[in-house]
């Protein structure tokens, strides 16, 4: 799975790790939802009620959190990698994301898809 822009909001940790950047990195970076906890759920945000209703509702349907469904992923061996080139952009860290995320490049995620049987861009 190759995590590419607003993507990379999944990868990052909840909560808040300290590293230097610069200003307009810090300021970038606050703008942005922090882990998959804090993305909104598109126009259904309704104020934060939309993604607390939906996890409400796969909870009731014994559906696994997003979480969840990352670490058994990982347990099972799929790579979980981050765009070099939009963190760069973005003024995202490797200490902000999650552990078990590898950093690739383009180059090297087209390699990959190119030799898998399965393979999503997010």
């Amino acid at each position: 799975m190759f995590f590419t822009f607003w993507g990379l909001n999944i990868l990052r940790r909840g909560e808040r790790v300290a590293v230097r950047k610069p200003f307009m990195d810090r300021i970038f970076g606050a703008m942005m939802p922090r882990g998959s906890k804090k993305l909104g759920l598109s126009r259904m945000n309704m104020l934060g009620m939309g993604p607390r209703m939906i996890r409400g509702v796969m909870a009731g349907k014994n559906v696994e959190s997003l979480e969840a469904l990352m670490q058994q992923a990982l347990a099972l061996g799929v790579h979980l990698a981050a765009c070099q080139m939009s963190m760069e952009v973005m003024g995202i860290k490797a200490e902000e994301l999650v552990d078990g995320v590898e950093l690739a490049g383009v180059a090297s995620y087209l390699d990959a898809a190119e030799s898998s049987n399965v393979n999503l861009f997010i």
